[in-house]
């Protein structure tokens, strides 16, 4: 992985455009290809990013360019919509590269590890029609928990928890981004499933188009919770 703080603008031409004006950032370039660009806010989210696949190439800037400063340019394409970011650096304040090995990966609580793999068995619950398409999504960001798609074919990108809280609605919002800008998934639709939704992350998701749905873990797991019932 490179880290690079640097003086900068962003540009993001494609399905969308995008500008970022000059300012100090954290320019990340991931093993994978992906380029993140990051402030010093926004907890973990990146301002703009390009996802893989794609190419990063570094061009010295024209005679229009250095006179405005710029000492280096970065053209970041992506591989298969063409959609480009380009980073215009006017100074360098650090630069360096590590090595992180391989991953193993998010070890997630055991209830929310097995949530999963229940739901994904009974995708049905999100609503009639419903298909699994893999659990474990990646993306540049991170894994989505359950990828499926609804009766009519959608995709639908879901985030488990056991309990859900603001945190894990902006979690999924920055899934929902980065898959709804690949052509192959959009337009992606959100659910946000645990076992109890605090108001205020319901209230959150709900203003965001994402659908909450709360599980009976016991139910799920075919366990009858002894609570009086009718029939």
């Amino acid at each position: 992985m490179r880290l690079v703080i640097a003086r900068c603008s962003v540009d993001y031409a494609g399905r969308l455009s995008a500008h970022l004006p000059l300012a100090t950032r954290l320019l990340m370039v991931k093993g994978d290809g992906s380029l993140l660009v990051h402030s010093d806010g926004g907890s973990y989210k990146p301002l703009n990013w390009m996802s893989p696949p794609c190419t990063l190439e570094a061009v010295a800037p024209d005679d229009e360019q250095q006179s405005a400063g710029i000492v280096e340019v970065w053209k970041v394409t992506h591989k298969k919509t063409a959609d480009q970011l380009v980073v215009s650096i006017h100074e360098v304040l650090h630069d360096s590269a590590h090595e992180l090995g391989v991953d193993p990966g998010l070890q997630k609580d055991g209830v929310e590890a097995h949530l999963q793999q229940l739901l994904a068995e009974q995708i049905e619950l999100l609503g009639e029609g419903h298909r699994l398409v893999r659990r474990e999504y990646m993306t540049a960001i991170g894994p989505v928990d359950i990828l499926a798609t609804d009766a009519s074919g959608a995709s639908v990108a879901v985030e488990l928890k056991r309990r859900g809280d603001i945190d894990g609605v902006e979690q999924l919002t920055r899934y929902l981004e980065l898959m709804n800008r690949d052509p192959r998934l959009a337009p992606v639709s959100g659910v946000f499933a645990a076992q109890e939704i605090k108001p205020q992350a319901r209230t959150l998701a709900e203003d965001r188009g994402i659908r909450c749905v709360v599980l009976d873990y016991d139910a799920m797991r075919g366990i009858d919770s002894g609570h009086a019932r009718l029939f």
